[in-house]
């Protein structure tokens, strides 16, 4: 792999065939996924449209600035990501992608949020599962919860206006052979996922937002091992609410990267020129 300043050489000395400066080099998160554009397309299911994808991703950028100070393989990695599974960042609530600081390598990282719309959308696609579904208990509500031979859960929320304290959240699915799984997590369980996850106590988390939702995706996640689910979906959904990969570990396709092999690493880019570009400049060195 090129040092920093071996690609910094590099990208500045590089000419086109007329031997002038080339011009075209990506320098832009807009421009870095209008190039990744081919694999994503390799990549996403046949619902989804590339097109969309990078608009979500560039509306998300704008609404959340931190990611452009975020590491360029990091960021591109989490939609490489959210591309392989097929889901939509942002506004729909079914993947997020949060910055958060990695203080260990002193650089802004990017962290993959499976959000609840997007683990039952996943759940449906196995083919295996009849309907799924999540909800939280209140204090006020009527729950029975027993495991066992026989396990019992039956849950009446409250009507009234006043609900009570979030007590927990359980989930649900029923098999089409007939047969079925449910999970009921308190809130002290709950918590303790939200506050060992980077994502949980970020500024731009859903958790500050939505958080009944992400309770009873927690849930979801946790009985997901017990679900009819390929082993292709559970390793890619085990990244969940975990650092984004390298875009170059996931891209199934590195021929789009042929002309600048390590451009897309994080220290390939320290000391690149900044795009004239101003709505989106990759920044490597932002703290």
């Amino acid at each position: 792999m090129a040092t920093a300043e071996e690609m910094k050489n590099q990208m500045a000395a590089k000419k086109n065939n007329s031997g002038a400066v080339a011009t075209d080099k990506p320098k832009t998160i807009e421009d870095y996924l209008k190039q990744m554009a081919p694999a994503m397309s390799q990549a996403l299911p046949k619902h989804m449209d590339v097109d969309r994808l990078l608009r979500l991703t560039m509306t998300t950028i704008r609404t959340t600035p931190e990611l452009k100070k975020a590491d360029p393989g990091s960021l591109l990695g989490g939609v490489m990501q959210a591309a392989q599974l097929g889901l939509e960042p942002g506004l729909l609530g079914q993947c997020y992608l949060l910055p958060f600081k990695n203080n260990k390598k002193g650089i802004t990282e990017v962290q993959f949020i499976i959000g609840y719309k997007g683990m039952i959308d996943l759940a449906r696609r196995s083919g295996h599962i009849q309907s799924i579904y999540a909800h939280a208990v209140y204090e006020n509500d009527a729950f029975e919860y027993e495991l066992g031979l026989n396990p019992t859960l039956k849950h009446t929320p409250t009507m009234d206006e006043d609900k009570g304290e979030f007590i927990g959240s359980y989930a649900v699915a029923h098999f089409k052979d007939g047969g079925y799984q449910m999970e009921f997590m308190p809130k002290s369980e709950i918590e303790k996922r939200r506050t060992s996850s980077p994502g949980g106590r970020s500024k731009y988390s859903p958790w500050n937002n939505f958080y009944e939702e992400m309770a009873n995706k927690t849930v979801i996640r946790h009985m997901w091992k017990y679900l009819p689910i390929s082993v292709e979906l559970q390793e890619q959904v085990a990244n969940d609410e975990g650092t984004a990969r390298s875009v170059k570990d996931i891209t199934p396709d590195d021929d789009i990267f042929i002309d600048a092999p390590d451009y897309i690493n994080a220290e390939a880019t320290e000391g690149v020129e900044e795009s004239e570009n101003k709505d989106f400049p990759i920044d490597a060195n932002a703290q």
